[in-house]
C-alpha cells in the first residue's frame, strides 16, 4: 500500500517578493491536481531560524577548518 499526500511544500531558495512569485505560482497552478497555491509571508521568526542555522554551520566549519582554536579556548 502507498502512502497518499494532501499537500505538498515548496521552499524558495531566498525571500521573493510577491511580484516576482506570481508567474511560479501561475505555474504551479497549472499542473494536475493543484487546487490552490498558496504563500507565506517572511517574518521575523523565519529571519531568526535562518540567522541561527546560519551561526550554527559556521561554527562547525570554523572547528573544522581550525581545530586548533578550540583547544586553545
Amino acid at each position: 500500500m502507498t502512502d497518499r499526500y494532501h499537500t505538498l511544500t515548496v521552499v524558495l531558495a531566498e525571500d521573493t517578493s510577491d511580484d516576482d512569485c506570481k508567474p511560479l505560482i501561475d505555474a504551479i497552478l497549472m499542473l494536475k491536481g493543484v487546487v490552490s497555491v498558496t504563500g507565506a509571508v517572511s517574518d521575523l521568526n523565519s529571519y531568526m531560524a535562518e540567522e541561527r542555522a546560519r551561526l550554527a554551520i559556521g561554527e562547525k566549519l570554523m572547528a573544522i577548518c581550525y581545530p586548533r582554536l578550540k583547544e586553545r579556548a
